[in-house]
């Protein structure tokens, strides 16, 4: 769960489509990764899903440090 604390003590708020229910402060970069519901969909969209997920946070990993 997004809590307002973490928001705050955040430098990259990631959400997966929560949209206006999260928490927004101004002055942190905020990014919604869209990504496929794999529901009903079979261990492969999950996977992919997943190797997705991966790929983008090792993106945002070598932007930050």
């Amino acid at each position: 769960m997004l809590t307002t604390e973490a928001v705050q003590a955040s430098d990259v708020v990631i959400s997966m489509g929560c949209g206006e229910a999260c928490p927004f402060f101004l002055g942190k970069r905020y990014e919604d990764w869209k990504l496929d519901d794999p529901a009903r969909q079979g261990i492969d969209a999950v996977r992919s899903n997943c190797d997705d997920i991966r790929a983008r946070i090792e993106q945002l990993e070598s932007e930050l440090t």
